[in-house]
């Protein structure tokens, strides 16, 4: 596993962060230094999606990336026996190109189905008993963040799941300053330096765009969500879970 050195010189040139081929080689190491709790939120992705889960449906993770929660989610569900279909989409070849690596050498019939679009763009669902948003939504303009849950919500079955993770803001401002520092003081226990931390900062400031816990409820209870509630929570990072209930 190749370790993120992107931002490491200080002399370079800072434009918008992208998940282009550098970033993709890199991207397992980013995420175990930057995400807090990473592998037991994965363990925890597993786990909710291994009951939601309905055989013969389909399972759809947004945002797939290198297809790390694809392969956490196909295991997961077919431990318990089930048999979906797995749908990854991602607008990054370069990501999709990993993803496919990550499972090329399985001998199994549920490889998932690695689909190349943009989420702003919105995205066709059906048939699904499982949709993931991991680290994802903050990245969907949000002008276009209503129009993709609610075809989320409409194309997910009764009982359904949507499992959304998301960088966020605290409500009170000295809070959320302070959740901040702490999440920098993680990454630098993680080897990152000042200088990475400021650059990568600088990068993701006009693409990823983070919404309060209360506005990520509200947005999923405004499109139809039933049952809203929150699984995961570390500082600046929360996991919402929602489901479709019966009407």
């Amino acid at each position: 596993m190749k370790k993120d050195m992107i931002f490491a010189e200080e002399t370079q040139a800072v434009g918008d962060f992208n998940f282009g081929e550098k970033t993709a080689a890199v991207f397992e190491d980013m995420l175990d230094r930057s995400i807090p709790l990473y592998r037991e939120l994965q363990r925890m992705l597993g786990e909710i999606a291994a009951e939601f889960a309905v055989g013969g449906t389909n399972v759809y993770d947004l945002g797939c990336s290198n297809g790390i929660t694809l392969e956490t989610l196909s295991s997961a569900i077919a431990s318990g026996g089930k048999r979906v279909r797995l749908v990854g989409v991602d607008y990054s070849p370069a990501m999709l190109d990993q993803a496919a690596l990550r499972f090329s050498g399985q001998e199994r019939t549920d490889k998932p189905e690695l689909v190349l679009a943009d989420l702003n763009e919105g995205c066709k669902i059906e048939n699904a008993s499982v949709v993931v948003l991991n680290l994802t939504l903050q990245f969907v303009r949000p002008l276009f963040r209503d129009h993709l849950i609610r075809s989320i919500f409409d194309g997910l079955n009764e009982n359904g799941c949507l499992i959304l993770v998301e960088k966020v803001l605290g409500n009170d401002s000295l809070l959320n300053r302070q959740f901040i520092k702490f999440y920098y003081d993680m990454k630098r226990r993680n080897d990152y330096s000042d200088t990475e931390i400021a650059m990568k900062r600088e990068a993701l400031e006009n693409v990823l765009i983070p919404y309060r816990i209360d506005e990520n409820f509200e947005l999923l209870k405004r499109n139809g969500f039933g049952s809203v509630d929150i699984f995961y929570k570390w500082y600046n990072f929360a996991g919402l879970l929602g489901v479709k209930s019966a009407v």
